[in-house]
């Protein structure tokens, strides 16, 4: 919960960096919460679809601030996120950065989260 936590504490903070475990976390917790809210409006009502909505717009910052924050850690631009736009490979090759083990010691985008030579 700490990771979620840190994530929506920086909203919309695009610089730094995010360890693995942040951003895996966070992913992960919208996931959670986005398929039991699709599943509430599936089985109980369509009301529920709108919550799904309201909160996929809510976590949309952040999710793209954690994810550019995710590639500061590995050393790379921030605008390597567009490159899920490509049909297809994108994703893949997304995720493929995502799982990267992050930089040691400090890069140009800041100090290593967890130390100077820690790999998280």
């Amino acid at each position: 919960m700490d990771a979620v936590k840190a994530c929506f504490s920086k909203y919309a903070d695009f610089n730094g960096r995010s360890p693995r475990a942040e951003f895996w976390y966070f992913i992960l917790f919208n996931a959670v919460v986005g398929v039991v809210l699709f599943a509430l409006a599936a089985a109980v009502a369509s009301f529920f679809i709108y919550i799904y909505y309201l909160y996929a717009l809510a976590v949309m910052v952040p999710n793209i601030a954690v994810s550019i924050r995710r590639m500061h850690d590995i050393g790379r631009s921030g605008w390597w996120v567009l490159i899920s736009l490509v049909p297809m490979i994108g994703s893949i090759w997304f995720i493929v950065l995502a799982a990267l083990p992050s930089q040691l010691g400090p890069n140009q985008f800041g100090p290593n989260p967890y130390g100077q030579n820690t790999i998280a």
